[in-house]
C-alpha cells in the first residue's frame, strides 16, 4: 500500500467543495464588497433616527386608533404578553403628538426619511449595478417608494385587527413580496427587468420569515430582560438590533437573488444594463473624419 495515496477526500476538503458549490464562497466575497454588516447597521440607525419618528407622526394621525408604528414592531418581531407591553409603552405616541407637530418638523422628517430611501436606493444600486439615471428624478422616486413603504407597513397592522391565522400569513406574504419585488424595480429606474428582480423578492420574504422566528426565540426574553434592567434604553437597543436584522435581511436577500439568476438565469440577456448603442457612440466614430474634412479645407 506504500505509495498509493489514501481513498477518498478530506472532510475538510468536502467542505470546502461543498462550500464552493452551492455559491457560498462567491456570496461571501460579495457580501464583503458590499459592506453588509456596515450597509445593515446604516440601515438600523436611519429607520430608527429618521423612519420611526415619521412613522409615529403617521399612526398618531391614523383615525382608526394611536399606535400603529408600535403594533408593527410588535407584529414584526411576534412579540406578546410583558415584552409587547414594554415596546408599545416606549413607542406608542402620546395623543397630542399631531398638535405639538409643527409643520416645519413634518417637512424635517419627510427630508430624514429621504435619506432613509436614499440609503435603500444606494444598496439596491451596489447588487444591481444599473445606470446612472437623471439626478432631478431621483427623490420624485424615493418619496414614492417611502410613500408605499408607510402604506405597506400601515396595511399590515390593519390586518392584525382584521385578520388572523392563516388568511392573514398569506395575505401579509403576498403582500411583502409584491413590495419586495415592485421596490428595487422602481428604485433603480425600471432597468432591471422583473423576472430578475423575484429571486431576491423571495429571498427577501424567507428571510423576514426566519428574522420573525429569531427574534420569538431571542428577542422576546432579551426585551423583558432589558426592559427590568435598563429602561426604555434596553428597550431601544433591542429594537435597534432586531432592525439590523432586517438591513441584513433587505440587501441580503438582493445579493442572494441576484446570485440565482447569474446561476440559473439567462447568462448572456443578463444584467446588460448599460444600452447596446449607448448616445454619442455614433458621433464618436463620425467626429474623425469631420476632423479631417476641415484639416483638408
Amino acid at each position: 500500500m506504500d505509495g498509493h495515496p489514501p481513498c477518498g477526500k478530506s472532510p475538510v476538503r468536502r467542505v470546502r467543495e461543498l462550500w464552493q458549490g452551492l455559491g457560498l464562497a462567491e456570496l461571501n466575497r460579495r457580501g464583503r464588497e458590499l459592506e453588509l454588516l456596515h450597509r445593515a447597521m446604516g440601515f438600523a440607525t436611519l429607520a430608527l433616527v429618521t423612519l420611526a419618528p415619521l412613522l409615529i407622526v403617521v399612526a398618531a394621525a391614523d383615525p382608526i386608533g394611536h399606535g400603529g408604528f408600535a403594533l408593527w414592531l410588535v407584529d414584526g418581531m411576534d412579540l406578546s404578553g410583558r415584552s409587547a407591553r414594554a415596546l408599545t409603552d416606549v413607542f406608542t405616541p402620546p395623543r397630542k403628538v399631531i398638535g405639538a407637530t409643527s409643520a416645519w418638523s413634518v417637512a424635517l422628517l419627510a427630508l430624514f426619511g429621504l435619506s432613509f430611501a436614499s440609503s435603500v436606493q444606494s444598496g439596491y444600486e451596489h447588487v444591481w449595478r444599473p445606470t446612472d439615471a437623471p439626478w432631478h428624478r431621483v427623490w420624485r422616486r424615493q418619496l414614492i417608494w417611502l410613500v408605499m413603504l408607510m402604506g405597506y407597513l400601515y396595511a399590515q397592522v390593519q390586518t392584525r385587527n382584521v385578520l388572523e391565522g392563516t388568511p392573514r400569513i398569506l395575505l401579509s406574504m403576498a403582500a411583502g413580496l409584491l413590495f419586495f419585488w415592485w421596490g428595487p424595480h422602481f428604485l433603480l429606474n425600471r432597468q432591471i427587468p422583473w423576472r430578475y428582480l423575484l429571486p431576491g423578492a423571495l429571498a427577501t420574504m424567507a428571510g423576514l420569515v426566519g428574522l420573525r422566528w429569531f427574534s420569538y426565540l431571542v428577542f422576546t426574553p432579551l426585551l423583558v430582560t432589558n426592559a427590568v434592567s435598563y429602561g426604555p434604553v434596553g428597550t431601544v437597543l433591542v429594537v435597534e438590533s432586531w432592525l439590523v436584522g432586517v438591513g441584513f435581511v433587505l440587501y441580503g436577500g438582493a445579493l442572494v437573488g441576484r446570485l440565482l439568476c447569474e446561476r440559473f438565469g439567462d447568462p448572456e440577456a443578463s444584467f446588460r444594463t448599460e444600452p447596446e448603442n449607448p448616445e454619442g457612440t455614433d458621433a464618436e466614430q463620425e467626429e474623425p473624419p469631420t476632423r479631417s474634412r476641415q484639416d483638408k479645407v
